[in-house]
């Protein structure tokens, strides 16, 4: 019974990573591309122009965020979730990369700041 329960739970799993897309959303200074992370096929370039770069994520899709600033940056980046709230972070920028959490459906990424030493 046991090996029945865990290999529905693996194939429920299984199931349910392949049906995630992943994009990845890169960023070098205030350029900006987005490809599909899978193939690496670009899907479009801009230029960051605002204070947040807004990013949507589609139902059940996975965000790559590759934060590849030439200085040793931060930036602020505010994720919103499904069931309403926010969590907002302080990442290192310089050649890192993130991967959005479950049920994120919105990120915002702010432009790239000078760290401060303390």
């Amino acid at each position: 019974m046991k090996k029945i329960t865990l290999s529905i739970g693996l194939l429920i799993g299984i199931l349910t990573s392949s049906a995630q897309d992943t994009t990845c959303t890169f960023f070098a200074g205030v350029e900006v591309y987005e490809f599909d992370y899978q193939t690496s096929i670009p899907l479009f370039q801009t230029i960051q122009t605002s204070k947040f770069y807004e990013i949507e994520i589609k139902n059940d899709n996975v965000l790559c965020l590759d934060l590849s600033d030439r200085k040793n940056t931060t930036r602020k980046v505010i994720c919103f979730f499904s069931d309403g709230s926010k969590r907002e972070d302080i990442l290192e920028s310089k050649n890192n990369v993130y991967f959005s959490p479950p049920n994120a459906i919105k990120v915002l990424v702010g432009e790239p700041k000078l760290k401060t030493h303390k």
